[in-house]
């Protein structure tokens, strides 16, 4: 009798170790890694202020800055004015900055548009999907993908508007 409560122990074990040890195999060899420089820009599609679905694919061709933000944050708030001032010089150029608000409400980051005077789409990640699938941690947090649709550059933090204008230009398209 105790042989066969040690077995089933043992096998038991047993078992509860391989579902561990499968459970952090999948975990560390999943594919779900923050994006890096040298790789293509996962693709996307977020609502903008006006409702309307914006697809990062629909992009190609031009340079895009996607900058990751919330309302809450003083260095976004103080990086903003430098990337309007930015945007106004390069978006004849091929360059389109897609900020994405980190899940606040649509009134916030309307307010927040309107009181800034932003020009450039402002799209919502309300449950933070986008966010998670690039590994943004801290913010602000910048990804600059060319016009073939991979990440040249990437800023964790503020920038200057000296800083984001050398970054566009990297992502200016050839063909401009």
């Amino acid at each position: 009798m105790n042989n066969r409560r040690y077995v089933l122990r043992v096998a038991v074990l047993g078992i509860i170790v391989l579902a561990v040890g499968g459970a952090f195999f999948t975990a560390y060899t999943a594919d779900d890694s923050p994006v890096k420089v040298g790789e293509p820009a996962p693709d996307f599609v977020l609502e903008n202020l006006e409702g309307e679905k914006v697809r990062l694919s629909d992009y190609k061709g031009k340079g895009v800055f996607i900058n990751f933000w919330a309302t809450n944050c003083p260095p976004c708030r103080e990086e903003m004015p430098y990337m309007e001032n930015q945007y106004q010089q390069f978006k004849d150029k091929g360059i389109e900055i897609l900020a994405v608000n980190i899940a606040e409400s649509h009134l916030a980051a309307s307010r927040f548009a309107e009181r800034y005077g932003l020009s450039f789409p402002i799209l919502l990640d309300q449950d933070r999907s986008v966010t998670h699938r690039y590994g943004v941690l801290p913010i602000p947090s910048s990804f600059f993908v060319d016009e073939n649709g991979i990440v040249v550059d990437k800023v964790e933090g503020m920038m200057t508007e000296e800083m984001i204008r050398a970054k566009l230009e990297l992502i200016v398209p050839q063909g401009e």
